[in-house]
């Protein structure tokens, strides 16, 4: 029942299979650990780069990086095609000061205060500190993409990051909007999640020297693996607990943002309770939850939604499986394994 959704996910039960999870994500890095180091280290002099004024605020951002995914990925590839390289170290290195951009963007339009159990740029420091910085980050990652001999990394970091802001646009203009959001949803979380992923694994690929088809399978699987993952961060925004979670929840409601589970029990609803579901989400307000989440479990939204997560890492899965046998698969699917576990504790037991 998903009305008991988050009371579910405080018992021992839950816990357990979190720390299972926990377990498999430090496997699948446990090789990586220094190649994500040195990312570390280098995402440190590159802000430390900046004006010795933002040196503050810059370690701040970088003390929540969290579990630093697209490097993983970055990392993943590598390791599949042989080993990891100082090439890809760097364009780790890019990538995430790109995806930290978008963070400490979405936080100022979405108004949150929390990420990874922190507050956000915005809260401490303000919206224009914030969005400024967020463009620091940005210019600085291009300036590190042209660095390289050829155009091809600069070109192609370039074109993905005005997909990631097109697709955050398009999100933004139908916020609200059930028939423009219903066919729109699925191409918007490709382009504003999964293409940072897609960047990963292609970029990984193009520092191992792998053949075009190569690069363009690795890349079909990291567009699957982030769109299972940002639907997988759009049902935990409606059924999480904001300090397991560690940022701000229900905030995709309070800025009519309309995710999957949404658009499904509105597709499935009755005239009446679709005319309720669009009145809350007009005027939302946090008491409205409840209600919400008892009408999202009338109509099944959740597994819907959930199955949807799963459909996605089964294309990321044959991706994989379509690849040449010298790559070596088994981290990737690790990751994909790690996904799909986060998932099934989003689920109530019994």
């Amino acid at each position: 029942m998903l009305a008991t959704g988050t009371k579910a996910t405080a018992t021992p039960a839950a816990d357990s299979r979190d720390a299972e999870v926990g377990l498999l994500w430090k496997r699948i890095t446990g090789p990586l650990e220094g190649f994500l180091d040195q990312v570390s280290a280098h995402l440190v002099g590159q802000v430390r780069s900046f004006d010795p004024e933002l040196t503050g605020l810059a370690e701040y951002t970088l003390q929540g990086t969290g579990k630093q995914l697209r490097p993983t990925l970055v990392g993943l590839v590598g390791q599949a095609l042989g080993g990891t390289t100082e090439e890809h170290v760097r364009v780790a290195v890019i990538i995430e000061m790109i995806h930290l951009a978008t963070l400490v963007h979405d936080d100022v339009m979405d108004e949150a205060s929390l990420r990874r159990g922190r507050l956000t740029v915005a809260a401490r420091w303000g919206n224009e500190t914030a969005v400024l910085f967020g463009d620091c980050l940005f210019a600085q990652a291009l300036v590190q993409a042209a660095s390289f001999p050829t155009p091809e990394v600069c070109r192609t970091v370039a074109q993905a990051t005005q997909v990631v802001c097109t697709g955050e646009i398009l999100q933004t203009r139908y916020r609200r909007d059930f028939e423009r959001s219903r066919h729109s949803y699925r191409r918007i979380l490709e382009m504003k999640t999964g293409e940072l992923f897609a960047l990963a694994c292609e970029l990984g690929a193009w520092c191992s020297r792998a053949p075009a088809g190569v690069r363009e399978g690795l890349r079909r699987f990291g567009l699957a693996f982030g769109t299972a993952y940002q639907l997988y961060d759009d049902c935990l925004d409606l059924l999480g607990e904001e300090q397991r979670a560690g940022k701000s929840l229900g905030t995709d409601l309070a800025k009519g943002k309309l995710t999957l589970p949404i658009l499904l029990a509105w597709e499935r609803a009755d005239a009446r309770d679709r005319s309720r579901l669009e009145r809350w989400i007009r005027e939302w307000h946090p008491q409205y939850l409840p209600r919400l989440r008892q009408l999202l479990d009338r109509y099944q939204a959740l597994p819907g939604a959930l199955a949807e997560v799963h459909d996605h890492l089964t294309r990321a899965g044959r991706e994989l499986a379509h690849l040449p046998a010298p790559v070596q698969k088994e981290g990737l699917r690790a990751a994909a394994e790690f996904l799909a576990r986060q998932t099934d504790n989003l689920t109530t037991p019994g």
